[in-house]
């Protein structure tokens, strides 16, 4: 059994011992549909070859130490490189980079072979036009559910002046702008 397994089983154990109703998958999606978010893209490399995927669920964690997280499935593609990982660096995408987000959240695709990236001098890519990335060594890597909550120690940075690219329900939005 993997530690994976195991983990999520241990989980299912702990709260199969409370017998409160929980949300079915389906309720909890609704949820969190609704909910919006800005969106980003985590990047790294492995073995030589960019990685990378669509991530919204980033969040601040502290501002001292910074540290920032974000989750990935465990069955996700691109976990595999990110478990080896030792840094990453995750893009802030701006309004206008629906495509962007649409082509690192597609499966099966080169998502590095449209360009619209640079690589930072210690190898990580960033995505072109962003409104801000953050450069990060991972410092843990946390069994939940069947995700991974992977926490990291901001390294270095940079900001433009471009809005953020917003998602909720399903649809990219913009923020509105004051009159």
């Amino acid at each position: 059994m993997s530690t994976s397994t195991h983990d999520l089983r241990h989980l299912e154990r702990a709260l199969a011992e409370h017998d409160e109703p929980a949300l079915t998958p389906e309720q909890y999606k609704q949820v969190f549909r609704r909910h919006a978010a800005g969106v980003a893209v985590v990047t790294l490399r492995d073995e030589g070859h960019p990685v990378g995927f669509t991530a919204t669920s980033v969040i601040s964690v502290s501002a001292a130490p910074p540290l920032l997280a974000f989750s990935l499935a465990s069955g996700s593609s691109s976990w595999p490189a990110l478990a080896r990982a030792a840094t990453v660096a995750v893009s802030f995408l701006a309004e206008g980079q629906e495509d962007v987000s649409t082509r690192f959240a597609t499966s099966g695709v080169d998502r590095f072979a449209a360009g619209g990236w640079t690589a930072l001098p210690s190898g990580e890519p960033v995505v072109d036009g962003a409104q801000a990335w953050v450069r990060g060594r991972i410092v843990q890597r946390t069994p939940v559910g069947d995700s991974y909550l992977v926490s990291l120690r901001a390294l270095a940075h940079g900001v433009t002046d471009a809005h953020p690219l917003i998602y909720r329900d399903r649809v990219y939005h913009r923020l509105a702008r004051p009159a």
